[in-house]
């Protein structure tokens, strides 16, 4: 595993100077991420001394050994909420000491694994949930969380009857309008406004400067005398590394509940970074960035913080202010400690709707509804995309979550199970063998069948195509060969390898021969070792369709 970190960048004798768009970049991620990690230990229920030690070691851990010149490594709206929603699901969990406890267990657990995951090679985790499954997922949450800060917006208390699911939220606040708290939405349309303006200078730190005049608004004109809630006493950041003390029994659960943790950092994080990666030309190693992602959670999880990944909102934040290497990443940990040291005493002045509005703002990227609209007029996966959003706001975040990989994979095993099978036949004696149609001028060669799967063979897809084949062969009395491309199968698994052992026998039974083509080199080695009197023999095996062809004429 510690092989990934061969290809780090080695120390020069003598340090470069920081770039100027590192340190204006830096800036500008420190005034994004200080608010964000007070609004997301909220949505983690946590103290937000979790928050500012997750991104200390985020950012810390990843200028270290990141790839990628523009992540921001940090706790996340997602990672957030989807971690505390895992916890609450576990009997018990309302407890504070074993909530605390139980979160930052899966913490470590989250980054346990995507260090094996790493070792194991395994960095296109990410394939495994859909761009539209993801898409949708992210939106349903980013609308779920927005709505999830409506009562702290508006100064409403939601009675006991409430439950605090988006929809009853929602349905209750927009309800009783007469609940609403004049000062706590008159401060909250304040900071909103004041986000709004500065937004048209992208190097300002709009949340920031926000939250730092509502902190002096808050002491000079005694908002909490007016009943504006404030966020309260933080605690001061602790480094002490331990264990979560829990028992075995509690771990087991846990680990069941980090896979979709682990699932949701990386597909977060690796699209984050790649999108920029691709954006600028530079090359990423996704096995490197898994292992270095799960550093990141095991150092968090160990010094009492939150789980972090590369949020796209800090990432695409940095790569705007104009950061051209990880200094920038350095120059905003620099930032953020100067301002604990500083200032962190009068974090507790900042009214709870400034606060609520910081998250709705930071959030505002993923509500917008354009990735959605190109996708739906694309007319593809468009069921994918409305049942991740209603999986979300229907079951929670951690169900909804695990509906969005379900679905994935159900999407995935659909495809892969109902495999298009075409005929090939020659391009007017060319030796080029193409799908036939009307029109393309290919000919099918008379006593000769050649087909292609135009999917993978694996235990999925190799019984329906194996029943194609022998479906098309039946309406062929004259044959007396069938060639299969395996062009599309890189490796096969024991069921298919079965599956091509009994179409040979099959074919065998009527007289016909079956012969494979353009066979990959890892599939002639196993076919050889498994079957080296059948199909694995040098007769029964081609590397080209037309080899296959021409020897089946001379049989």
């Amino acid at each position: 595993m510690f092989g990934l970190f061969d290809n780090l960048p080695r120390r020069a004798a003598a340090p470069r100077p920081v770039r100027a768009g590192d340190w204006v970049a830096g800036f500008c991620v420190a005034g994004i991420l200080l608010p964000e990690a007070v609004a997301y230990a909220g949505l983690a229920r946590l103290p937000v001394s979790y928050a500012l030690t997750a991104v200390l070691v985020g950012l810390a851990v990843y200028a270290l050994f990141g790839g990628s010149r523009f992540a921001i490594v940090s706790p996340t709206s997602s990672t957030a909420i989807l971690s505390a929603a895992a916890v609450l699901s576990l009997p018990g969990a309302s407890e504070g000491l074993f909530y605390g406890q139980a979160l930052l267990a899966l913490v470590l657990l989250a980054g346990l694994i995507l260090c094996l995951l790493a070792w194991a090679g395994q960095g296109q985790l990410s394939a495994f949930v859909s761009r539209p499954v993801l898409r949708g997922f992210a939106f349903a949450l980013a609308l779920s969380i927005v709505i999830k800060q409506l009562p702290d917006a508006l100064g409403l208390v939601l009675p006991p009857g409430v439950a605090h699911d988006p929809l009853p939220i929602l349905f209750y606040a927009l309800g009783h309008p007469q609940q609403w708290h004049g000062a706590s939405v008159a401060v909250a349309l304040l900071a909103g406004l004041c986000i709004w303006l500065l937004r048209r200078w992208p190097r300002v730190p709009g949340t920031m400067v926000a939250m730092v005049l509502a902190i002096a608004a808050a002491g000079a004109l005694n908002l909490a005398a007016q009943g504006v809630a404030e966020v309260g006493a933080v605690p001061p950041l602790r480094f002490a590394p331990g264990l979560p003390q829990l028992p075995l029994a509690d771990w087991l659960p846990l680990a069941e509940l980090a896979f979709g943790l682990v699932v949701l950092i990386f597909a977060e994080s690796w699209g984050s970074m790649r999108t920029l990666a691709l954006a600028h030309g530079d090359r990423l190693n996704p096995n490197r960035e898994l292992l270095v992602l799960g550093v990141c959670n095991l150092g968090s999880g160990l010094l009492q913080g939150m789980p972090v990944g590369a949020g796209f909102s800090a990432t695409a934040a940095n790569a705007a202010a104009g950061a051209v290497s990880r200094a920038a990443g350095a120059v905003a940990l620099g930032v953020i400690v100067l301002v604990l040291l500083l200032a962190l005493p009068a974090l507790h002045l900042l009214p709870r709707p400034v606060l609520a509005v910081a998250v709705i703002g930071a959030l505002a990227h993923a509500l917008h509804p354009k990735p959605l609209l190109a996708l739906w007029r694309m007319n593809r996966d468009r069921w994918l995309l409305l049942a991740a959003i209603a999986a979300v706001l229907l079951f929670g975040v951690l169900h909804g979550m695990l509906a969005a990989i379900a679905l994935s994979l159900v999407a995935a095993l659909k495809r892969f199970s109902q495999p298009v099978v075409h005929e090939l036949g020659e391009l007017e004696q060319s030796r080029n063998f193409i799908v036939i149609n009307q029109g393309n001028g290919a000919q099918a060669s008379p006593g000769l069948l050649v087909l292609r799967p135009e999917e993978p063979l694996f235990f999925a897809s190799a019984e329906r195509v194996v029943a194609e084949v022998l479906n098309r062969v039946a309406q062929r009395p004259d044959l007396r060969c069938v060639v299969l491309s395996l062009e599309e199968s890189s490796d096969l698994d024991s069921t298919a390898v079965e599956c091509l052992q009994e179409l040979a026998q099959r074919l065998r039974e009527t007289g016909q021969v079956l012969l494979l083509s353009r066979v990959k080199e890892q599939v002639r080695e196993l076919l050889q070792a498994w079957d080296p009197q059948g199909l694995g023999t040098p007769e029964r095996m081609f590397w080209s369709v037309a080899d296959a062809v021409q020897a089946s004429r001379g049989s």
